[in-house]
């Protein structure tokens, strides 16, 4: 993802044309509604010198508020854009809408005491006072009014933006992580299956040809750059590695299946049921005596199970293997979701099945 060019560069002219409408609006309301609903003697003597509204009078005045408003969050969003510290780029933005925005007061207080030449004098004296003693407090309220809304509006661009980069890289760690973890078991699985193919080189020619296919199957799908893929996908994966560890243990492996089709289109992470049939075998007694049989279920909780009795070697390794502990975290990086581990007389694991992705 690319960086943004600028920290709030959501601070563009559509976002001023359409805060302009709104604050104009609302200021049109307000300034006119009093005309409506308040009583004659609640108005003060000033205003008595105000004819009552018409509708050009509210047109006017709305496309009036609506350019000073859009000149001046124009100014304020070109200052926000810069990178200037923080400081000086609050004071420069305030005084740039305040001295604009008292421009704006001066000119239409020129233009006013113009056209207040025609109106009696004591009238035109009243009204001149009026505006000049109010024209600095007009100036302030909207730069107040536009910085303070620019200020707020930037601070939720920048919490947005710091959120999408936040999320971002978190997404590229989980990538990468994964990438680590299916690099974790690609040497583990290779090194076994070379040591069962040598042995079969020179005593079953026909079975190592038939191991090496079967190699070749399987690790055409372990080379593949997907983070998740079908059950569908994975079951014939796993097939074809079971094919595998047939030629290895013979009779004394056995893989029982109980499959619903409906999960066919479910997803899994690749390598999942592979990393729990090897660790079955790693961990495991498997001869004459003692045949092992895996059981690969779905269940109506959305999951898939896969499960043996328990037939510890005498001289087992600690731990449940890198293989299991990898599946574990890949389902926590991708997916936020737990792998059921249980273990009494039967060792199991339910990977949950994703509907949707």
């Amino acid at each position: 993802m690319p960086a943004k060019k600028y920290q709030y560069s959501s601070l563009d002219r559509k976002l001023a044309i359409r805060l302009s409408l709104i604050i104009s609006f609302l200021t049109t309301f307000f300034t006119f509604a009093r005309f409506f609903f308040a009583e004659s003697h609640q108005r003060s003597e000033d205003f008595d010198l105000i004819y009552e509204p018409a509708v050009h009078h509210y047109i006017l005045y709305f496309i009036g508020c609506a350019l000073i408003f859009y000149l001046l969050y124009e100014v304020c969003f070109c200052i926000f854009r810069k990178k200037w510290g923080k400081c000086k780029k609050y004071f420069a933005s305030f005084f740039a809408t305040y001295g604009v925005s008292l421009l704006i007061c001066l000119i239409i207080l020129i233009t006013a005491l113009q056209f207040l030449q025609a109106i009696p004098d004591d009238m035109r004296i009243h009204l001149t006072h009026l505006l000049r003693r109010h024209v600095l407090s007009l100036g302030l309220i909207p730069s107040l009014i536009v910085f303070f809304s620019t200020f707020y509006i930037s601070n939720i661009i920048r919490n947005q933006q710091t959120l999408l980069e936040n999320q971002r890289l978190a997404a590229e760690n989980i990538r990468n992580r994964h990438e680590a973890l299916k690099n974790q078991l690609n040497p583990h699985f290779l090194f076994n299956s070379l040591n069962t193919l040598d042995g079969l080189i020179g005593f079953d020619n026909e079975k190592a040809h038939e191991y090496l296919q079967n190699l070749s199957l399987t690790f055409r799908y372990t080379i593949q750059n997907k983070e998740i893929t079908t059950l569908k996908e994975e079951l014939n994966f796993t097939e074809t590695y079971a094919c595998l560890m047939k030629i290895r243990y013979g009779e004394n492996l056995n893989i029982q299946y109980a499959l619903d089709e409906k999960y066919d289109c479910f997803f899994i992470t690749p390598l999942s049921l592979q990393v729990l049939i090897e660790n079955a075998i790693k961990h495991n007694v498997i001869n004459d005596r003692h045949p092992l049989t895996i059981h690969i279920e779905t269940t109506e909780n959305d999951s898939i199970r896969v499960s043996n009795d328990i037939q510890p070697k005498i001289n087992a390794e600690a731990g449940e293997g890198i293989g299991l502990a990898n599946l574990v975290e890949r389902y926590h990086l991708l997916f936020n979701k737990d792998v059921v581990i249980t273990k009494n007389d039967v060792f199991s694991v339910e990977i949950p099945l994703i509907k949707q992705i």
